[in-house]
């Protein structure tokens, strides 16, 4: 049954309270719910320092191969947490997605600390992945629907900032609890296990955070949603927001969505090929060989195990400053070639490293260039290339085809992930250090090549602009479009 909001029921609630308490309220809900983001880059993290310990005789005794298993599991399975989550999300409700996403990053992190052999490692790894997946789709999608319009692009941005955050939270902890162990290799277990402890508060959390006001008024239920925009909103601006939202929802049922037979038609075609080639692009940098297996690049380089966790920090450290730097820069310049720009940076990065691991090595100058040299990467990466990569796809995509659309460029992006995290350390045991570099390098230019050539610029462009664009398939500056008869999707 459809519940209507009665409209001239404003001083029903008595006195509205001021609007620094709206704003306290918001920063709870985003706080709470980026503990997602948060569990997402401890979880993603902690395996740097984990994985050489566990590696060990009397571990879980692993070779090149299981150890890119293990720490890629969990990226396969985040494609299809990415994936499916969506729907749920839909189906069920933001918030009760990201409860029962708690829940399963609490079991998962229990199995993951008490596996008994790579086999079981693997399984709980993949399991966790679909709950990483999950929390990186479903927490932006929550945080853009309760967020006010003028604050969601720093409030949805708070969630990026979490996950470099946890990212850094597990190199700490991995260097703290190496050093406190006296050289035991089982306190990887240890690493692991304190994943447990923002799960706990996620779930907790959640209880008190509301529904999305959007989801709501996608089921109907429109007094729910007005309740809740009466919690996070001055009082007449809940109502004045809430038929926006109806009119957006009811405009949404209305739109046709674009299905994989329409990928037959040349400009959709272009449009989705042009979003997979922003995911994996991101991707081929190896930016997450560096942070999966930094420590492993720094015992290769020459640092003792302890030593390279605690010079991992700074790897964390630089990834947090930079994304608030390219949090800030967002707003200030053109995407394009704020894009550009961290592709030359971190492709001239990826050559320095294979010269100086071929040139260096045995130096004891080695270990602290290619230190220097991946915080340098990292600068770049996650000041330039991270922010803009998801401000672009969800900027290409057109209305009827931003489902598809981003269901299969985000998927693409955790499988270039996962192939990544597979192959890196055979690829390091095989060929070594400077050749996987090397290897990069050429990886990058491809994506430079990719960007400069094929990539409009998006900063200041109407979804419509964007889609004539593609529909004249030209490049360089957006034009009018050219008439293609058969460029509306199929029915």
């Amino acid at each position: 049954m459809t519940n209507s909001p009665n409209l001239d029921s404003q001083n029903a609630l008595g006195k509205l309270p001021r609007s620094n308490k709206y704003r306290r309220f918001l920063r709870i809900i985003a706080s709470i719910s980026t503990f997602g983001g948060l569990l997402f880059g401890y979880d993603t993290g902690v395996i740097n320092g984990a994985l050489p310990l566990m590696a060990q005789p009397g571990q879980l005794n692993l070779n090149a191969l299981a150890e890119g298993l293990v720490a890629s599991s969990l990226l396969l399975g985040a494609a299809f947490g990415a994936v499916f989550s969506g729907k749920l999300a839909d189906k069920f409700g933001r918030k009760r997605v990201i409860k029962y996403l708690a829940i399963v990053f609490l079991l998962t992190t229990i199995g993951c600390s008490l596996a008994p052999d790579a086999g079981m490692m693997i399984t709980f790894r993949f399991l966790l992945g679909i709950a990483v997946g999950g929390a990186s789709v479903t927490v932006p999608t929550y945080l853009a629907e309760v967020a006010p319009a003028e604050q969601r692009s720093r409030i949805v941005t708070q969630n990026e900032l979490m996950i470099v955050s946890g990212q850094l939270l597990a190199y700490v902890f991995n260097a703290i609890i190496a050093a406190y162990a006296g050289g035991a290799s089982y306190v990887w277990r240890y690493m692991l296990v304190m994943a447990t402890i923002p799960a706990v508060l996620l779930w907790l959390g959640m209880m008190i955070v509301p529904e999305s006001p959007r989801w709501y008024a996608s089921q109907g239920m429109l007094k729910n949603a007005l309740n809740v925009l009466r919690r996070i909103r001055r009082h007449q601006r809940a109502h004045l927001e809430l038929i926006e939202i109806k009119k957006s929802v009811d405009k949404e049922k209305q739109t046709i969505q674009a299905t994989f037979r329409d990928l037959r038609i040349p400009w959709i075609r272009r449009i989705v090929f042009l979003g997979i080639g922003i995911a994996v692009v991101q991707q081929i940098t190896g930016v997450n060989s560096i942070m999966y297996y930094g420590t492993h690049i720094l015992e290769q380089s020459g640092f003792q195990t302890e030593v390279a966790m605690i010079a991992n920090i700074a790897n964390g450290i630089i990834s947090v400053v930079a994304v608030l730097f390219g949090m800030w820069l967002l707003g200030r310049t053109n995407h394009r070639p704020m894009l550009v720009t961290g592709l030359i940076g971190t492709t001239s990065v990826l050559l320095m490293i294979g010269v100086a691991s071929l040139t260096l090595q045995g130096t004891p100058a080695l270990p602290y260039v290619i230190l220097s040299l991946t915080v340098t990467f990292l600068a770049f990466q996650q000041g330039a290339i991270a922010p803009v990569t998801w401000l672009m796809l969800s900027e290409i995509f057109p209305l009827k085809l931003r489902g598809i659309g981003m269901g299969v460029t985000v998927f693409c992006l955790w499988i270039t992930n996962f192939l990544i995290g597979l192959v890196f350390p055979v690829l390091l045991d095989w060929i070594g250090l400077s050749t996987t570099f090397f290897i990069f390098f050429l990886f990058g230019i491809i994506a430079l090549f990719f960007v400069w050539n094929y990539l409009p610029e998006t900063n200041g462009r109407s979804l419509e602009e964007l889609e004539r664009y593609f529909r004249s398939a030209g490049r360089g500056r957006i034009g009018k479009p050219k008439a293609e008869p058969s460029d509306s999707p199929a029915r």
